[in-house]
């Protein structure tokens, strides 16, 4: 599919947000608020079930024309033929990943630093995912990087960068300035309980 590829509001998926509401339909109400890019996060669940929800939310994005980014399992990505995976720092390193993957997927790196950030393009990483930004529940061992950091990294690199990290209504306005692609958004949209409108204070 040809995505209109726009990562300004990048939403990160986390069941255990949801407080027991349906995925699809939660993925969905996000979208319609304005989310531009979706990523399947799922942890602790067999390669089965993961692609059996990488399905429908395949599915789901695919009706929107928006882009599907599979967390870690470059296999669930190439199984349903997602947009492309994201990785972190002790995942396969981008090279590995675009070898299976080939020229036309989008690879997403998690980096921490400027050195890291610069590895990931140099292998030929499309975007870079910075954070965590701001402290978060949703991912217990990510490492605090600063918005000076953050700053340095979107300077030093050519590709767009993404802040991730414990964002919400009240402090993504501090990113403004930054000159950052976008930002990854968890359960600021998919823990409220009017998760478009949520999802349309961002925007």
């Amino acid at each position: 599919m040809n995505y209109n590829l726009n990562y300004s509001l990048y939403l990160v998926t986390d069941r255990e947000v949801l407080k027991g509401r349906d995925l699809i339909s939660s993925v969905e109400a996000a979208i319609l608020g304005g989310v531009t890019l979706v990523q399947l996060r799922e942890k602790d669940i067999s390669s089965l079930e993961f692609y059996n929800i990488a399905v429908k939310v395949k599915e789901l994005t695919d009706k929107y024309n928006l882009p599907l980014i599979i967390n870690d399992r470059v296999d669930v990505a190439l199984a349903i033929d997602a947009a492309g995976v994201h990785l972190g720092q002790s995942d396969f390193s981008c090279e590995v990943a675009r070898k299976i993957m080939g020229e036309n997927k989008l690879i997403g790196i998690s980096a921490g630093s400027l050195e890291e950030a610069l590895i990931a393009e140099e292998q030929g990483a499309d975007y870079i995912g910075v954070g965590a930004i701001f402290p978060t529940g949703t991912k217990l061992d990510a490492q605090a990087v600063s918005i000076n950091t953050l700053e340095i990294i979107k300077r030093g690199i050519k590709i767009p960068v993404v802040a991730i990290g414990g964002i919400n209504e009240k402090n993504y306005v501090l990113l403004k300035n930054t000159g950052i692609d976008g930002i990854a958004v968890v359960s600021a949209i998919l823990g409220k309980d009017n998760i478009r409108e949520a999802a349309k204070i961002f925007l």
